[in-house]
């Protein structure tokens, strides 16, 4: 019988975090064009696009991006019905569902872009893994970008600040009501790059909560 793929934490930490991410001209990312900026955020329209999801239950959004992401390097490197290795992509996601608990949440879904040769048919997770493909269908997201680590100190009065921007601009009253995330966070470097971090806030909004404003000025403002 053929031994299924086995991936130890060290080689994920050998292997491939130190070649995770650069800011990601050199691997695939979620297509998307940019129909609004201000100084500090952009709302950006990405194209339908199908991922690979490690739901996780804890109350700490690092442990929870650790165990999560763990689960779907195993998955890029064999751990699937096909034996198929797939391609790192960026941005690492890591979206907080809202709730009573630490940080304002419960539960998060951590979540692999897969690249354009599975868009269509990716392979089947081992189900020990507990994966689940998820596709997303086109929408606006707020994005807004920080540096340094994102730590469960700091990604709260990130997506905070993200909110209070938002509350000043046109964008103001459009917040999807139909996510089922508060926010999401974006990380496309190395555990190990110290310098010239990059992360990002998204929230899910909707144009239609413009009010007033015509989405065609405010597309092309």
């Amino acid at each position: 019988m053929t031994e299924r793929p086995r991936v130890s934490m060290t080689l994920l930490a050998i292997v491939v975090l130190p070649n995770f991410l650069c800011v990601c001209n050199a691997i695939e990312s979620p297509q998307y064009s940019v129909v609004h900026s201000e100084s500090d955020f952009d709302i950006r329209l990405y194209r339908e696009t199908s991922w690979m999801s490690a739901p996780v239950k804890d109350i700490s959004f690092e442990k929870a991006t650790r165990n999560g992401f763990h689960r779907l390097f195993q998955y890029i490197q064999g751990a699937n019905l096909n034996f198929s290795r797939i391609a790192m992509t960026a941005p690492v996601l890591t979206s907080i569902v809202p709730g009573a608990g630490p940080l304002h949440s419960s539960a998060y879904f951590v979540s692999f872009y897969l690249p354009t040769k599975f868009q269509t048919t990716p392979p089947t997770p081992l189900p020990e893994l507990g994966l689940e493909p998820y596709t997303w269908d086109s929408h606006y997201v707020a994005v807004r970008k920080f540096s340094g680590f994102a730590r469960d100190t700091n990604i709260v009065q990130e997506a905070e600040k993200l909110a209070t921007s938002l509350s000043r601009s046109p964008w103001a009253n459009s917040t999807s009501e139909e996510s089922s995330y508060a926010y999401s966070i974006a990380q496309y470097s190395s555990p190990f790059r110290v310098i010239g971090r990059v992360n990002e806030v998204w929230v899910d909004v909707n144009p239609s909560g413009l009010g007033g404003y015509k989405y065609s000025e405010i597309a092309t403002s």
